[in-house]
């Protein structure tokens, strides 16, 4: 019979992973809408110069061109809102420089190259906490290992054991533009 222990470990870990693809599922769905939105602003533009076009020449089409819709402010608003500069994490290829990450996840790629390159292998969530000087406390590892676990999914590191991150092969350190 598994120990009261073991059965909490397997429902964190069912847990956690739900979590991690919620996430995951959530920032595709946030990328998905910024897009369809900006498709949509284009169909309403596109629209109102066929309008414009087709309109009798009395004026009024030309002053409803210039004349700002409110529904279209408040859209170009969410649309800012929605895809913020370097909140989204890209697919990792050739020559992508790690300055479209935010500082968090460039933290994460340069603690790893550091690694790599005094040969000192993978590196856990737990010690990625310290050596970022927090405090290595569940809600912190737990942070980081949802954004190693992006970085994972998007091709940036990988996790040959698990809870063990290292660079991505073709993942090197920042000043080589990738």
């Amino acid at each position: 019979m598994p120990s009261v222990v073991g059965l909490l470990e397997q429902h964190e870990l069912a847990a956690r992973r739900r979590v991690d693809g919620l996430r995951e599922e959530a920032d595709r769905i946030q990328a998905e809408l910024a897009v369809a939105e900006l498709e949509w602003q284009e169909w309403t533009i596109a629209r109102r110069r066929v309008d414009t076009v087709l309109a009798p020449d009395d004026g009024a089409a030309a002053e409803a061109e210039v004349t700002a819709d409110p529904q279209d402010a408040q859209a170009q608003s969410m649309l800012r809102d929605a895809a913020k500069p370097k909140s989204q994490v890209p697919v990792w290829r050739q020559g992508l420089a790690w300055s479209v990450l935010s500082v968090d996840y460039q933290r994460i790629l340069t603690a790893l190259a550091d690694r790599a390159r005094l040969h000192q292998g993978p590196l856990t969530c737990q010690e990625m906490a310290a050596v970022f000087g927090m405090d290595v406390v569940p809600a912190r590892v737990e942070a980081l290992r949802s954004k190693a676990k992006r970085l994972v999914a998007r091709g940036w590191l990988v996790e040959q054991q698990p809870g063990r991150f290292t660079l991505a092969a073709g993942v090197s350190g920042p000043g080589d533009g990738s």
